[in-house]
């Protein structure tokens, strides 16, 4: 699968309000940092740095279970993909 591991049962449906990207994550939270314009926080920091914020833009629209994560996952990546059926 393109999104999520293969044979994942179980995930979310994101999408952020800046950039407007719909996702799958494993990780099933009410909202997360967009891997696409968000940025994670780095854990390394020094004793003078500050903490950066990070901004959770990307909320979840559905829970996915069984059949729906591979359907979900299909359509996604083809949108990403361009209808390129080769890499299936």
């Amino acid at each position: 699968m393109y999104y999520v591991p293969d044979g994942t049962v179980k995930c979310g449906f994101y999408e952020c309000s800046s950039c407007g990207n719909r996702f799958l994550d494993i990780r099933i939270a009410p909202s997360l940092v967009c891997p696409y314009c968000g940025e994670e926080a780095d854990m390394e920091l020094g004793p003078d740095d500050e903490m950066p914020d990070t901004a959770e833009s990307a909320k979840l629209i559905k829970m996915l279970e069984g059949e729906e994560v591979k359907e979900y996952d299909t359509l996604l990546s083809l949108a990403i993909t361009g209808g390129d059926y080769n890499w299936i």
